[in-house]
Parts: structure tokens; C-alpha cells; sequence
């Protein structure tokens, strides 16, 4: 615990939040612009003796409940409220969730790769958005509900999925998909989120159970895999994944491995989506 970093960085959180910020009414005679130590307290929930002893350095290493209370209180932002955590002693707090939108300069990117399958994932395998080459190459992946929004759930629980895929490369795309949850979890212990994927995940699916058990734990970066594509055949694919800073999103580029590869993606572009399937349909199921 850094006490004398982390009563200067609540001290001067406290000063710049604006007391109209939190709800807080302004009288005439208010002299202090940032917030009061007995407002903080109010706010989060905890006694004043308690915040004075921790902007003056003395005292014990606050709880994470009282450290979250903290951060909603001074309108911390992610970044702030990690490092409020880690001056405190502690691990950043897991996010809410996994955000649900693409970031605007991935989709920048997706933008400048027009021949190139391209597509945004959330860490939890959640496909965000998608290039036009995307979808011509695998299909419409964005419109998915529940736990099949999820790459793994679909792959475990649902043997159509991996009809695209060479019976001789499933059982490594298997490992592949259950190291990089591994690596996830690692990550974000304690998110509900990915706790209940997973209890789900352990319920619902023999091999997805003997593979978390193994606890093999890997980051896709670069990969080669083989997509059966029902109208152009075997796209034999080098697959790099570029990650945000926080590892929160990934953009997946997919690229020809070969000639032939690369004469049939032409062709795809060529012919564009049409007669191809375009996503679930309205049980959330993946139209055949």
C-alpha cells in the first residue's frame, strides 16, 4: 500500500470534482470549489474520521468495497479507479461487464481493410463488428443473443459450429478457445460475466470441462486455420490478432495463406454475400 501516493491522489480527486457533478447543491456562501470530506463520506457511504485518516496517510489498507464506494463517489474513471486500487495494495477491480461496442478507431481500421477479413471481439469472444470480407468468409457473427454471442458457447454447445472447420484442426481450435478463456479469466477474476460463461460452459460441455481442468492458459496472437467455405471450399487462413491496451478488445485480421486461398477470397469479393447465410435466425440460431 503507497499511503502517501494515495492520500494525495484522493485529496486532489476530492478537490476537482465539482459539487453539481454528484447532485450536490451550491449555496452563495460555499467557499470550496472541489467537495467537502464529510461529502465524500456522505456520498460513499463511510464515516468522515475515516476519509480525513486516509487523505493524511493513516490509515489501515481500505477495502475493495470501500475503494469501489471511493471511485463512484469522486466519478473516477476506469484508468483512476485501477489506479486508486493498486495504490491501495490491491488488484484493479474487474469491469462491468464487457463493453458492447466496437471502439471507433477499430472500426477506423476495419474501414481501411476493404479486401482483407477483418473483425473487432470482445476478450470473452463476443464478435463486435465486422468487415465485408468478414462476412462473406464466415457469415453474419454480430447478431447472436444470450450465451451464444459468445465464440465458445457456440463452439462447445452447438455441433453445427464446426462444420466450418476440418475435423483434423478441431480438437487444437478447442485448446486454442479454452487457454485464451483461462488467460481471460486470469485477467478478470471475479467478473460475474465470465463466471457464470464459464459455470455454464462447465455444465453444459464434457470436453469443455476436461480442457478448463487441464489449466492451459495461451493469448491468440497468430494462428493458421483451415475455414470450409460452402461456396469457394477450403480457405487456408493466417490469422493476427491485435489487442487494445487493456486486452478489452481484439481486432482479428485474416489473411491467404496460399495462392489458391487467395484466388478464392478474390472470388468471394467478387460475388459478395449474396446466397450466403447472414446470421441467426429469430431463435437466435445461425441460419443453414
Amino acid at each position: 500500500m503507497q499511503r502517501e501516493q494515495l492520500a494525495d491522489f484522493l485529496r486532489r480527486r476530492r478537490e476537482s470534482v465539482r459539487p453539481g457533478e454528484v447532485g450536490i447543491a451550491v449555496g452563495p456562501r460555499r467557499r470550496a470549489t472541489g467537495l467537502r470530506r464529510e461529502e465524500v463520506a456522505m456520498l460513499a457511504g463511510m464515516s468522515v474520521d475515516y476519509v480525513v485518516r486516509l487523505e493524511q496517510g493513516r490509515s489501515s489498507r481500505p477495502s475493495t468495497q470501500l475503494l469501489a464506494a471511493l471511485a463512484r463517489a469522486l466519478c473516477l474513471t476506469d484508468d483512476e479507479r485501477d489506479h486508486l486500487f493498486r495504490l491501495a495494495g490491491h488488484r484493479p477491480a474487474p469491469g462491468e461487464g464487457v463493453a458492447r461496442l466496437a471502439r471507433a478507431g477499430l472500426l477506423r481500421l476495419l474501414d481501411l481493410l476493404p479486401v482483407t477479413p477483418a473483425m473487432v471481439i470482445s476478450d470473452l469472444g463476443e464478435v463486435l463488428a465486422q468487415n465485408a470480407m468478414s462476412r462473406a468468409v464466415a457469415g453474419e457473427q454480430t447478431g447472436f443473443t444470450g450465451d451464444d454471442r459468445y465464440l465458445a458457447h457456440r463452439w462447445f454447445t452447438r455441433p453445427d459450429q464446426r462444420a466450418g472447420h476440418p475435423p483434423q484442426e478441431q480438437l487444437r481450435h478447442s485448446r486454442q478457445v479454452v487457454a485464451d478463456l483461462r488467460a481471460v479469466a486470469g485477467r478478470r477474476a471475479g467478473d460475474p460475466v465470465l463466471e457464470r460463461l464459464v459455470a455454464r460452459l462447465t455444465a453444459a460441455s464434457a470436453e469443455f470441462r476436461e480442457l478448463w481442468a487441464e489449466h492451459e492458459v495461451a493469448v491468440r496472437r497468430a494462428d493458421r486455420k483451415t475455414l470450409l467455405h460452402p461456396r469457394v471450399g477450403a480457405l487456408v487462413m493466417d490469422c493476427e490478432t491485435l489487442v487494445t491496451p487493456d486486452l478489452g478488445q481484439h481486432l482479428v485480421v485474416l489473411t491467404p495463406a496460399d495462392g489458391e486461398t487467395r484466388e478464392r477470397l478474390e472470388l468471394l469479393r467478387v460475388l459478395g454475400v449474396q446466397e450466403f447465410p447472414t446470421g441467426p435466425d429469430p431463435d437466435g440460431h445461425p441460419v443453414t
